[in-house]
């Protein structure tokens, strides 16, 4: 959410600002609200010093033998003035959140301008892409041959848009969780969690994905507040909701496998084949919540912890900046990784690294004691997948595959593979 203080002093940079993203703010609204509620604020005051000054009248006219009765009633009149006044203030302050609460992020200046992805910028390329000397099948194709991948059993049990995942898939996504947790944990000095998978409502408020996205979450019948979680990022994130951080303890890294869900309503029949865009998915997520003046080079640093697992795994990918129309609703700043998929000929999405500021600490109360003293201030939120993990497996099958339709494993993962039970 954004600070309103800004909004008011700059309203002119924020409506433009938010145009970039191809957003109409409607900062007249916000300003007008926000005058009413000064308004009624210095009226209240008014009326409480009126009322304190009545109120010493009446024990001097007590005291004189007086009748006080109209001044008593006068009192009175003014109580319910208050009160009246008092509960419009809060009618304001809640019509100005709830106003905000639809607001997107401000693009940070660094962002390309552009209505959409096209306007992205490539920052760098890593490694090149495989040569074959066949023609390169796509990880459906591969599934079935190897029978690793079976969406029809997966509609069955389920409908479309699910995958039963068996033998050496199976192996290599739960291969994948444990390489990349570990690595965050032991390289990158990550704490690992592993939340609940049920979020409440509050928490999607808090990191932005309600109220503007409820169409794309699966919410649970009863009860009606609890929904699945669309990603680690909104467990982990409201973890702090509602505390004050120690400044010694920043940046607070966090490592956290879930399993994530999304109606993907409005992916309009994109991505229909295969596991790129599913309904269940498994992801590892990094958290961090940071100073402001620091949270810049930590985004940096995030997204090298991301990047640190492709290349591991020697997969080849690029890194993007995403351009202000493409950036999602909480993101000041957002690198895409992009890993290559030989059977489309292009680079796909593997994961988003953000820096979302104080947009989300806002929102979740989310703040920070400065060591040498003052007022709270509010962390700024970071988060990257540290991978996608289903996607990473397309890509190991897709850029490891052999011409009989199998595909080799990354030497990163083959003691995750390797290992055996001893004996009982």
């Amino acid at each position: 959410m954004l600070d309103v203080r800004r909004i008011l002093s700059e309203p002119d940079a924020v409506r433009e600002a938010l145009a970039r993203r191809g957003f109409e703010a409607d900062v007249a609204r916000i300003v007008r609200l926000d005058e009413e509620r000064r308004a009624a604020i210095t009226e209240v005051e008014r009326l409480k010093r009126e009322r304190n000054e009545s109120s010493r009248k009446i024990g001097a006219m007590i005291k004189a033998g007086e009748d006080a009765t109209g001044l008593r009633e006068e009192i009175k009149r003014l109580g319910e003035r208050v009160r009246q006044l008092d509960g419009r203030v809060a009618e304001i302050e809640q019509e100005l959140r709830a106003a905000l609460m639809e607001w997107p992020n401000l693009p940070h200046e660094s962002c390309p301008v552009g209505a959409d992805e096209q306007a992205n910028r490539v920052e760098r390329v890593w490694g090149s892409p495989p040569s074959f000397d066949f023609e390169p099948r796509d990880h459906v194709d591969l599934g079935a041959l190897g029978d690793t991948l079976d969406f029809e059993r997966a509609a069955k049990i389920t409908g479309a848009r699910f995958v039963v995942m068996k033998g050496l898939a199976a192996r290599l996504e739960r291969a994948l969780i444990n390489f990349m947790l570990d690595l965050h944990v032991e390289r990158h000095g990550c704490t690992e969690l592993l939340p609940p998978f049920i979020v409440h409502r509050r928490s999607l408020e808090g990191t932005g994905q309600l109220p503007k996205f409820a169409e794309d979450l699966f919410r649970l019948a009863e009860p009606e507040d609890w929904f699945l979680a669309p990603t680690a990022e909104v467990p982990v994130t409201n973890m702090h909701a509602g505390e004050i951080l120690e400044e010694d303890r920043l940046p607070l890294r966090y490592a956290a496998f879930t399993p994530c869900f999304r109606a993907e309503a409005g992916s309009h029949g994109r991505d229909v084949r295969g596991m790129i865009r599913q309904h269940q998915f498994d992801k590892v997520e990094l958290v961090t919540f940071a100073r402001p003046e620091e949270s810049y080079d930590v985004l940096e640093q995030l997204t090298g912890h991301a990047e640190a697992v492709l290349r591991r795994l020697g997969l080849h990918y690029r890194v993007v900046t995403l351009a202000t129309g493409d950036l999602g609703f909480s993101a000041a700043k957002t690198y895409d990784l992009e890993v290559w998929l030989p059977s489309q000929q292009r680079f796909r999405e593997i994961s988003s690294c953000s820096n979302f500021e104080d947009f989300q600490a806002r929102r979740a109360e989310i703040r920070y004691r400065p060591a040498g003293g003052g007022r709270p201030r509010y962390v700024h939120t970071l988060n990257g997948s540290g991978l996608a993990v289903g996607r990473t497996v397309i890509a190991i099958m897709e850029q490891y595959q052999r011409a009989d339709g199998t595909f080799a494993v990354p030497g990163a993962l083959k003691p995750y593979l390797e290992g055996r039970l001893g004996a009982d």
